[in-house]
């Protein structure tokens, strides 16, 4: 389940290219949720970081 938190204590600015139809539903997620698009985006990295398998990720690297 994605919870839209508010605060973090730290940053750091990377600069990334993603699809234009995952730059359209992130900010539709954003303006829902009535919060910035960066703060959807670090939401969707942290549910993603701490589901994904790891080791499913590497042999799909490998292919």
């Amino acid at each position: 389940m994605l919870t839209i938190k508010s605060e973090y204590d730290t940053f750091t600015t990377k600069t990334f290219r993603i699809p234009e139809e995952f730059s359209k539903r992130l900010a539709t997620l954003a303006e829902n949720h009535n919060t910035s698009m960066n703060k959807v985006v670090i939401q969707c990295l942290e549910f993603a970081l701490k589901n994904i398998d790891e080791e499913e990720f590497a042999e799909g690297a490998e292919k």
